[in-house]
């Protein structure tokens, strides 16, 4: 089958600045400055966000009404509602500012069929929702989330299923497959994100095995690329270069990495050499060469920057001016995640740069873990929330509120 040529773009050379506070911040009132400023202030202290999730979890278990105050505070910042329908607010908000959604149902750390079949249903329900909506250009799942972690790891170990664990690998596939179906069918882009490295080869053949399926005619099913790991060039490369040679478009979500203490500590546990970069500009480096690749190769890779690194995004735009690749290319992809680094978001979709955030949704204590790591990403990474701070207090100052 032959692959069709993505819809031509026109280049146009636009100056890019992501110190509008003004664009940035757009989209919120006085109210939502507010609570992001107070909230990343909170965030700042770091004792807070190492004893708010033991403290947090300790009182949904004693049945304390502190749901609301969870859902107006951390929730509201970093996910768009319990429900799609409770994301149409965020979803049109988003759109104001020409930034799309992507819904996230962000539902983890479960091990039970119901549940899986449950979070399939979800996922499915969300490829439903973007479908022929401009607003929701992507969409996006974890494996983990329709199948059990201890059997991934099971099978990228290499060893041998039982006979129920066989049928239930069988459930994984059926999932995962109906999955990027539906996405293959309604024409909607989906995204299987990166996880833990000790599962993470099984995921890359699944992941491979869907776009030899369904990405024959244009790029339906992406796969993740974590640059903090040391092997993930080369990674990008091999999967390129099959891809390339069976006929099928590739996928890539480039994203820097989001385990990296787990998975320094695992190996240091069993004594094995840790798949993570040596420091930081080792990483920096590899994700910048990777988007170089994405880049020289765009007529055969559709991509995503996943990205909150000023110098990453403007590589990319610089690469895209400099190669007289129009903005709106539809390989091209920045994406953020919501609640976070608007200054990116808004002022690249003003650009004229196609831009979505995720948008996490999913009942409120379900969804803590994910809560949690995005306040303890904030203070990992150096001057983060000093950054968001810096530039919610500017746009207060500009509105004098």
């Amino acid at each position: 089958m032959e692959i069709h040529a993505p819809r031509q773009t026109t280049f146009k050379s636009t100056p890019l600045s992501f110190e509008n506070t003004a664009i940035a911040f757009h989209h919120a009132n006085n109210a939502d400055l507010k609570r992001a400023y107070w909230l990343f202030k909170i965030i700042n202290l770091n004792f807070l966000v190492k004893i708010g999730p033991p403290l947090t979890n300790f009182a949904f278990r004693m049945g304390l009404p502190i749901k609301p105050v969870v859902k107006a505070t951390i929730f509201k910042q970093f996910c768009g509602g319990e429900t799609i329908a409770e994301c149409e607010p965020t979803i049109r908000n988003l759109q104001s500012g020409n930034v799309g959604t992507i819904l996230d149902y962000s539902v983890e750390g479960e091990n039970e069929e119901a549940v899986f079949n449950e979070t399939c249903d979800q996922i499915i329900a969300t490829i439903k929702r973007a479908k022929g909506d401009k607003a929701i250009p992507l969409t996006v799942f974890k494996i983990t989330g329709v199948g059990s972690f201890e059997l991934l790891e099971k099978a990228d170990a290499g060893l041998s299923f039982s006979a129920e664990e066989e049928m239930a690998w069988q459930r994984v596939f059926d999932r995962v497959d109906l999955i990027c179906k539906t996405a293959f069918d309604l024409d909607v882009p989906v995204m299987i994100d990166a996880e833990e490295t000790w599962i993470q080869r099984t995921i890359d053949l699944l992941a491979l095995n869907m776009m030899r399926q369904y990405n024959r005619q244009k790029a339906i099913v992406y796969n993740t690329y974590q640059l903090y790991r040391h092997d993930k060039l080369a990674s990008l490369q091999a999967d390129y270069a099959d891809a390339l040679k069976e006929g099928f478009l590739l996928g890539a979500k480039l994203v820097r990495g989001a385990y990296m203490e787990k998975e320094n500590r695992r190996a240091a546990e069993k004594s094995y050499p840790t798949l993570i970069q040596p420091n930081k500009a080792a990483t920096d480096r590899d994700y910048d060469l990777a988007v170089r690749f994405c880049v020289q190769h765009i007529d055969r890779i559709a991509f995503v920057a996943g990205t909150h690194n000023e110098q990453s995004c403007k590589l990319l735009a610089d690469l895209l001016n400099e190669h007289q690749i129009g903005q709106n290319h539809p390989h091209v992809y920045f994406s953020q995640l919501l609640g976070m680094s608007d200054n990116l978001s808004f002022n690249l979709s003003h650009a004229g740069y196609n831009v979505a955030k995720y948008v996490p949704f999913g009942p409120v204590k379900a969804v803590l873990p994910y809560l949690f790591r995005r306040a303890q990403e904030n203070t990992a990474i150096a001057g983060q929330t000093s950054r968001e701070l810096g530039l919610i207090s500017k746009e207060k100052k500009r509105r004098r509120i």
